[in-house]
């Protein structure tokens, strides 16, 4: 298995849900990472943020690229041993919080002008760090909270914000680099503009307006297609990339993985939340007609 960001955040979001254990009436620590990951088998019962990062980069195929750690702190350092640190969003990156980074820690998988999507092991609904499950949240990309990210030196390639690695081997520059005020929908890819409709008008501008819905049968695995290409260029201008490379016309875990993360955006959940474009969905989503 090639190491990627997709298979990453897959791992990761599947195991959204899960929740420690429970004694004397009290979450405990006590959890399925620590003894999966060797070396870390001695954290079992602690604070497990960073250890759940190191169980997914291990289940996912991404060993290697992640530090074998329970604390933050040397997580932050051994990114920055080997230039692989930014205050940018990262997709894939892993996120650290907190005065250093040594607070907690989680995986980003989307981000906006504004915003980081993450998944994070060890908090709770409101966010804190020391929590009792693995969680999806969403964050104001400029907290002072967030102190950066770690670079994985994924086989594919890494999206990510940073203009400083605009040129440098296996980076995708994506920049986002609007203002905090500036809604999502605002940035737009280096050395381009947004997409057609991306600006909130009617994107009949002389491109042909927007790509009708094409229906929920034609997303299935084998499918190939420039309107999955023009979609995927779509998701990534709306902070949603859960691309190691493309987008690209075949339809790919990587593209429903993408718009999965489109349909959080939207507020969606449950069946409505399955990666599979609804006809409201792509409405939304504004694909331009090729």
């Amino acid at each position: 298995m090639s190491s990627n960001a997709a298979d990453l955040i897959r791992v990761a979001r599947d195991e959204v849900g899960y929740h420690e254990g429970r004694s004397g009436g009290h979450w405990n620590n006590i959890q399925k990472f620590s003894p999966a990951v060797a070396g870390l088998e001695w954290s079992q019962g602690e604070a497990w943020c960073a250890t759940f990062v190191a169980w997914c980069a291990e289940q996912s195929g991404n060993a290697g690229l992640f530090p074998v750690t329970a604390s933050c702190a040397e997580g932050v350092a051994w990114f920055k041993e080997r230039g692989r640190f930014t205050e940018y969003p990262v997709i894939g990156g892993q996120v650290f919080f907190g005065p250093g980074g040594g607070s907690h820690t989680g995986i980003c998988i989307a981000y906006t002008s504004s915003t980081i999507t993450t998944v994070e092991g060890n908090t709770n609904e409101g966010g804190g760090s020391e929590g009792d499950g693995v969680y999806m949240k969403t964050r104001e990309r400029r907290s002072d909270w967030v102190h950066g990210y770690g670079v994985p030196d994924f086989a594919g390639g890494v999206v990510l914000a940073d203009p400083d690695w605009k040129d440098r081997p296996g980076a995708i520059y994506f920049g986002q680099e609007a203002s905090a005020e500036d809604s999502p929908s605002d940035g737009a890819p280096a050395g381009g503009t947004a997409p057609a409709g991306s600006d909130g008008g009617s994107g009949d501008d002389g491109s042909g307006g927007d790509e009708p819905f094409p229906g929920v049968e034609f997303f299935h695995d084998g499918r190939r297609s420039e309107v999955i290409t023009r979609m995927g260029e779509r998701l990534v201008a709306e902070g949603c990339s859960a691309y190691a490379e493309g987008p690209g016309p075949e339809w790919s875990d990587a593209d429903r993985e993408s718009f999965r993360n489109w349909q959080h955006k939207l507020g969606d959940s449950g069946e409505d939340a399955d990666g599979i474009p609804g006809p409201k969905q792509w409405a939304a989503l504004r694909v331009p007609r090729g």
